[in-house]
């Protein structure tokens, strides 16, 4: 049965104006004679549509992909190894080098669809597309190829935090300044407060942060060659603030509270606990097999990011079960979250696109397939130790204080 409740016009083509012409090319907007392409789950087509007309009217050169839901579940139970594997390189290459930005539109109707099939057919599905998602990533370090993702609401999706649909899309509308008469210009606003946190943090030159909570007790290096990154538009909303550490020198425990929906499934009350930075255990009370499974993954042992949301900023008041939405929670104590698997290259203090793959290794930045974020809003205190030794604290009670 279709969703019952669909926001007015004006607000969906609010979120496709966002999307095109602020989100596109790190916050400016999409130029003349881009190439874009847009995949929206066909339960979303309203948005398809608002996508395509706003690109054509900005002068680029849409390439729609409206995506079949419900299919995956046949597809991991039917297809063989072989199918699983599949990967059509020179297509693949092609569309690669074809696409200027790309924008990914989320709209799951079953959260666990795929509970019942097995988590090895689709980690070696989804490892698989990595030459794929490498492309693309070596692309954007060259500065030729932005992307962006955002939320469609779903009844199962507002089911399943308690909210109605109407009131799980409020929480869109709020959180991406839809109801604003100039959402961009708010996220213009909103972009510039998150420059001067990273300025800031980047100044310090972070040897190692101190992540304590009743629920925590980490001690992450960050070295002399990260930054902080965070905004410009990659997801939407974004009010987080976020680094890629250095993976061998993470120690000590952490649990998540927030239960993390990934791949069709839901793993809930997740603990890690992470030695020289290899997590030598990990336990979850729902979907603990799955967990296993994902970190079995090459390199999803290891952290790829440290992330913190200030609640100042977020708008967002309720999980969302959706990750794009639950690692950006503003609430009480604000957000903060480790991601397991691939580290982000644009975290690195220099040029990306000269760094050799031998060099990565040697700064600690994680390679992986996954990349998955695990999210907790409790209250934690996070301190930057300096190169100088000093200690400086810089969040607390869900914002940074520095």
């Amino acid at each position: 049965m279709a969703d019952s409740y669909l926001p007015a016009q004006d607000i969906i083509d609010k979120y496709a104006h966002v999307l095109i012409n602020f989100a596109l090319n790190s916050g400016a907007g999409v130029r003349k004679g881009a190439v874009v392409q847009c995949s929206v789950p066909d339960v979303a087509k309203p948005i398809a549509l608002a996508l395509q007309n706003t690109l054509l009217k900005a002068g680029a050169n849409p390439i729609m992909r409206l995506l079949p839901t419900g299919f995956d579940r046949d597809f991991y139970t039917l297809a063989s190894e072989e199918q699983l594997v599949f990967f059509p390189h020179e297509f693949s290459k092609a569309r690669a080098n074809l696409i200027d930005h790309q924008i990914g539109i989320i709209a799951e109707p079953e959260p666990s669809a795929l509970a019942q099939v097995d988590p090895h057919k689709i980690m070696l599905a989804r490892n698989t597309q990595k030459p794929y998602n490498d492309w693309l990533v070596d692309k954007e370090n060259r500065g030729k190829f932005t992307w962006t993702v955002a939320l469609w609401g779903v009844e199962a999706k507002a089911n399943e935090v308690g909210l109605s649909l109407e009131e799980y899309w409020q929480q869109i509308i709020q959180a991406c300044f839809l109801n604003e008469p100039d959402p961009v210009a708010k996220w213009r606003e909103t972009l510039l407060i998150q420059e001067e946190i990273k300025q800031k943090l980047n100044q310090m030159r972070i040897e190692y942060v101190l992540v304590k909570g009743d629920d925590v007790d980490l001690k992450i290096k960050i070295g002399a060659n990260r930054i902080w990154q965070g905004g410009g538009g990659r997801n939407i909303p974004s009010f987080e603030i976020f680094t890629s550490p250095d993976w061998r020198e993470i120690d000590g425990w952490i649990s998540f509270n927030e239960p993390l929906y990934r791949y069709g499934n839901i793993i809930r009350d997740i603990y890690l606990r992470v030695e020289n930075g290899l997590i030598v255990e990990a336990k979850a009370k729902t979907g603990n097999q799955f967990l296993q499974t994902m970190l079995q993954t090459a390199n999803a042992n290891k952290f790829g990011e440290f992330s913190m949301t200030d609640k100042r900023m977020s708008r967002i008041t309720h999980s969302m079960a959706e990750t794009l939405f639950d690692e950006n929670i503003g609430g009480r104590f604000g957000n903060s979250h480790l991601a397991l698997g691939m580290a982000y290259k644009d975290c690195y203090r220099g040029n990306p696109d000269v760094v050799k793959p031998e060099e990565w290794e040697a700064m600690g930045f994680n390679d992986s397939a996954e990349h998955t974020d695990i999210m907790t809003t409790t209250d934690r205190r996070v301190t930057a130790i300096l190169p100088d030794g000093s200690k400086v604290l810089i969040y607390k009670n869900g914002q940074f204080v520095i």
